[in-house]
């Protein structure tokens, strides 16, 4: 395991939705998502702004609800992700498929900038890179993040996307498009 910190040395989490929880739909599971986290002991440090997008891979399922959140917490690596797997038990994800529908999912995208093939977890998460619905949200709480692995700034992560990318950021108060 190698360390490498990102500028503002955080652990940052990807959450997503897209099917109804016993909680109600995707939004308003993931924002109990994050009272139950802090909840658990573990600072909230920010939450991005809601977005919605296509599933990946391109799918008939619906649409995601997507964010990233900023973490400060005690814990390791590992016992941090038994925390977030535990809460979506808890919120009634059964894990059968990869890529199936869920109404949670919790990823560590990175933890203070270490990089560890070896995991679990794999830090930082293999596709933090390659995806919209995590890149979007992140650069909104953390606009110098850096990819720990190939040092590349957020913002050049984000112009190497595909056009398009199926997504799009929720309004904060009403629900409607920007």
């Amino acid at each position: 395991m190698t360390a490498s910190v990102s500028p503002t040395g955080g652990v940052y989490i990807g959450l997503g939705a897209n099917l109804p929880s016993g909680i109600g739909p995707p939004r308003e599971t993931l924002e109990e998502t994050v009272r139950r986290i802090a909840g658990s002991g573990i600072e909230v440090v920010r939450v991005s702004p809601w977005y919605e997008s296509e599933p990946v891979p391109p799918s008939d399922q619906p649409w995601f609800v997507n964010g990233v959140a900023e973490l400060r917490t005690a814990l390791r690596p590992a016992a941090l992700l038994a925390v977030l797997h535990g809460l979506e038990r808890d919120l009634g994800r059964i894990r059968r498929v990869r890529w199936e529908a869920r109404v949670v999912d919790l990823d560590l995208l990175d933890y203070r900038g270490i990089v560890d093939r070896s995991g679990p977890p794999r830090l930082p998460h293999p596709r933090v890179a390659e995806r919209p619905f995590v890149l979007l949200p992140l650069r909104d709480i953390a606009p110098r993040w850096r990819h720990p692995e190939t040092g590349e700034g957020i913002d050049a992560s984000v112009a190497a996307l595909p056009a398009g990318g199926g997504i799009v950021r929720r309004a904060p108060e009403s629900g409607g498009m920007d």
